[in-house]
């Protein structure tokens, strides 16, 4: 027995290997190995930069809560990352859900037809929308 397999299965599994493949790739290659954190972040690049050109700089601002270790820092940004990502398949999930009620009142609605034949109207008027013109009838 053989399994049909759809082309939007086969599309989705090829975009899931570049996005694997653009993951893994620069990892595997060793790029931004010649740094000492090849993997740092906006923030320490750019106070690295600051100091850099001006050794004498002060902030201006600080914190208001500087965890006291690397990890705790990671724990909370991947909690904020959770709770935004949370927040939109919240967002997505109402919007999908009001469509598909919408569809399917419009659905319940467009089956509904009177006994002569037309459509009811949706309107809530009550007259009945004529469905086809009678014969030998002029247009207007």
């Amino acid at each position: 027995m053989s399994v049909k397999i759809s082309r939007n299965t086969k599309i989705n599994a090829l975009l899931l290997l570049i996005v694997a493949a653009l993951a893994v790739l620069p990892l595997a290659l060793g790029l931004g190995d010649h740094k000492e954190e090849p993997f740092t972040g906006a923030d320490a690049e750019a106070e690295t930069a600051i100091t850099e050109l001006q050794p004498d700089y002060e902030p201006w601002f600080s914190p208001l809560y500087e965890p006291p270790s690397g990890e705790i820092e990671s724990a909370l940004f991947a909690l904020q990352a959770a709770l935004g990502a949370g927040v939109l398949a919240y967002y997505f999930g109402v919007r999908r859900g009001r469509r598909q009620g919408e569809a399917r009142a419009l659905a319940k609605t467009g089956d509904a037809v009177d006994a002569e034949g037309g459509a009811v109207d949706t309107a809530g008027a009550g007259a009945s929308v004529p469905s086809a013109r009678a014969p030998g009838s002029k247009d207007a």
